[in-house]
């Protein structure tokens, strides 16, 4: 992040800037500062992206006469891709200025969506998605990075709670705004809808959004940009292709893992002439480092689970993709609008009389999860997945908070970035394991004779439980978790 490079950069300038920070930021102002709000936006407008195409795969099979497997690619490379780009968003964000980060994301997402609408072929479209992806894996640690830096200590947690907006909402609207705009027409109105969209938030970001922070000037190690790239979606890939018949898996994860574990070693190298890739050092910070395990492990049955309840509603329930999109989708909309209010409890009483309870419940509510049968009525699984969420809210919020806040400024890109890339390989190991309990279960149970429905609930009804199981690593963290961090010399803690 650095001091601003435009022609309106003058000393008066700056000053105008900081005071109207500084006003923004008083006691009892409770003002969202609006550079956070345009970027909660804007990331929110290119996160939908990552499952907005769910419902459309069958029209695209069609369409380009391909399989179900080579269609799911536009899933897949979305995610690799952020994988391998988030590890480097650490120090990019330190080297350039906020209007320029921002430029480059949205203009990245932009050129990917404008590519999508008029994709002649199936690869041109997966190029597409690619390039989107790579705009999106800047969006998330530039809205973390700014607002720990923008945010006295006092009032990050109902700005956090903000983020939770697009971090939970968007995913979970995806599907469904989708499903609603197939009925219109083409997938290619997806693209064309969301297209102008995010051209209006780039361009009214642009006009009012000010350069925050100071300039590092470093050289980039292209070693460590290969390793990173390489290493994370490698990785990433072969644990997304984990219960399919690919004898390639292992190999893909073995060398995934081994160019990770490369990347580690060079980065600690780096470490000391002071230019790493990607800054290890903030898990020296021991409240920094808890939350990393807690919202690892969080994400993990987080999002192993969102896949559980579509799989069951659509395959035992004969639901369509919409109906299960819409099913799912309230419990997304709480975990959104409970965010600021959950940001604001932590501000006023910390994080352990929250992530406790909150822990506590989304094993219980897991656990639950776990007793689904063949006919269970859908009032209670709509209860269960909306309690689900609202438990999450008051885990992840907090430990977002109490994490980021434990680094040092100079620290905030890098900490941002190492969250986000094991948030996609967490997610992708989750899903993995989930999935697999579940398949392996269900096979072992029909060869026992079962009938296939009760072989897939058997089958789902172990996957929920090891849920809950990983659910227990989120409570041992949650009482390892101070209630609050002392702001590190140099943080915005307040006035």
């Amino acid at each position: 992040m650095t001091a601003p490079t435009t022609g309106e950069s003058t000393p008066d300038r700056a000053t105008e800037t900081i005071a109207e920070l500084e006003d923004e930021l008083a006691p009892g102002s409770r003002r969202t500062p609006l550079v956070i709000t345009l970027l909660v936006a804007a990331t929110f407008v290119v996160i939908l992206n990552e499952t907005i195409l769910v419902n459309a795969l069958p029209r695209m099979m069609v369409d380009f006469g391909v399989t179900e497997r080579t269609a799911q690619w536009l899933s897949t490379v979305f995610m690799l891709t952020m994988a391998a780009v988030i590890p480097v968003t650490g120090w990019f964000l330190q080297r350039v200025s906020t209007r320029a980060a921002y430029a480059t994301a949205m203009s990245t997402f932009i050129v990917g969506t404008s590519l999508a609408v008029v994709a002649p072929a199936f690869e041109v479209l997966i190029v597409a998605r690619a390039i989107q992806a790579a705009g999106t894996a800047v969006m998330m640690p530039l809205l973390m990075t700014t607002l720990m830096t923008v945010v006295p200590a006092h009032d990050r947690g109902r700005v956090m709670g903000n983020v939770t907006l697009a971090m939970s909402c968007a995913p979970a609207l995806g599907p469904a705004v989708s499903g609603v705009i197939l009925h219109l027409g083409s997938w290619r109105l997806i693209f064309a809808v969301v297209l102008p969209i995010a051209v209006l938030v780039t361009v009214g970001g642009l006009r009012l959004l000010q350069n925050v922070g100071e300039p590092r000037r470093s050289a980039v190690s292209w070693l460590s940009v290969v390793l990173a790239g390489s290493g994370f979606g490698t990785l990433v890939y072969g644990l997304s292709k984990i219960g399919t018949d690919s004898g390639s898996t292992p190999f893909l994860i073995g060398v995934g893992a081994a160019l990770v574990v490369a990347f580690v070693g060079y980065q600690l190298r780096l470490q000391r002439s002071d230019s790493p890739l990607l800054d290890l050092r903030t898990l020296r910070h021991r409240s920094y480092a808890i939350s990393l395990v807690l919202l690892s492990a969080g994400f993990m049955a987080f999002l192993g689970s969102m896949i559980l309840l579509p799989l069951y509603l659509q395959n035992l329930r004969g639901l369509s993709e919409l109906e299960a999109g819409l099913m799912v989708m309230p419990g997304g909309l709480a975990m959104g609008v409970l965010g600021p209010q959950v940001g604001k409890l932590y501000d006023r009483f910390g994080s352990r009389p929250l992530v406790i309870p909150g822990a506590f419940a989304m094993v219980a509510l897991l656990g639950l999860l776990s007793r689904v049968g063949t006919d269970t009525p859908y009032p209670m699984l709509l209860a269960l997945h909306v309690a689900l969420m609202a438990s999450l809210a008051t885990v992840f919020t907090p430990a977002f908070t109490i994490g980021l806040g434990d680094l040092p400024p100079q620290l905030y890109s890098h900490g941002s970035s190492l969250l986000g890339t094991l948030q996609q390989v967490a997610g992708a190991i989750g899903t993995a394991l989930l999935i697999v309990i579940l398949d392996n279960r269900s096979d072992a149970l029909a060869r026992g004779g079962a009938a296939p429905d009760e072989a897939f609930v058997g089958g789902l009804q172990w996957a929920f439980a090891a849920g809950a199981m990983i659910g227990v690593v989120v409570v041992v963290c949650a009482f390892l978790l101070p209630s609050k961090v002392d702001a590190p010399e140099g943080a915005p803690a307040g006035h």
